[in-house]
């Protein structure tokens, strides 16, 4: 009997000294996470954002009869601040995908896109909700070789929501074919990524230390690059200048 005390006794002791390796292995990477922040703008005058002809479905025009709705090609703040602009690591990251708990979500609402850019990793679950009462038809179009399959599927009032993934980083243009207006984009990527609020700012957590090549993708203006180093538990700033197009 004392042979088998003297075993769990052990046994315990080994658990709990694997236990705590284990949170301080946690802690320790966690501690070693950097981010980079920064703002992205345009540079000089804003294009002109057509108006949004809803009159076809009267659901949606009633949505917006005291505020139409404008394409967001560009959405631009009183001082150039840009948002909708996916930025990532586009070279020195070796990492696997984040594993997030969170699942982003692509509403349909007030028969727009919300968010109009929406940025995931690759594998990662998102889902397509509609907040509408009238129907919708969610159509990305992936470029197949990139191993990202089309799909193309209705969803009318009180469905649920569509839950789907991505298999390869990719920014994929998004249509609904009952109403043609309707457009926005699926940003696949892998490892740490931000989009830029209203303020046209964004921060990319979870950076591990090294040195990085920063990407900013806007739809329409393109993208540009810099190249960063971050720091154990440091931060790096990149920020970013785009003309209209």
């Amino acid at each position: 009997m004392r042979n088998r005390g003297n075993f769990a006794a052990v046994l315990l002791a080994i658990l709990l000294v694997c236990c705590g390796a284990l949170i301080l292995s946690q802690n320790v990477s966690a501690a070693g996470e950097g981010k980079i922040t920064g703002s992205v703008k345009l540079d000089g005058a804003a294009p002109h954002m057509k108006g949004i002809d809803m009159s076809k479905d009267p659901y949606c025009s009633k949505a917006h009869a005291t505020d139409p709705a404008h394409l967001e090609t560009y959405v631009v703040g009183a001082n150039g601040e840009l948002a909708n602009v996916v930025l990532y690591l586009s070279e020195g990251y070796n990492g696997n995908p984040l594993a997030s708990t969170a699942v982003p979500v692509f509403d349909q609402k007030n028969c727009l896109y919300t968010p109009h850019v929406l940025a995931m990793d690759i594998g990662q679950t998102f889902k397509v909700t509609t907040s509408d009462q009238t129907a919708h038809n969610i159509h990305p179009n992936p470029n197949p070789m990139t191993g990202n399959i089309p799909w193309n599927q209705s969803q009318p009032p009180g469905a649920p929501p569509v839950e789907k993934s991505w298999k390869a980083p990719e920014f994929i243009e998004v249509k609904c074919n009952i109403h043609p207006w309707m457009h926005g984009w699926h940003a696949v990527v892998k490892g740490p990524y931000a989009v830029t609020d209203a303020s046209g700012n964004y921060t990319i957590n979870n950076v591990p230390p090294g040195s990085y090549t920063v990407t900013a993708w806007q739809e329409a203006a393109g993208t540009q690059t810099q190249k960063v180093t971050v720091a154990a538990g440091g931060a790096a700033s990149a920020n970013f200048s785009f003309k209209a197009k």
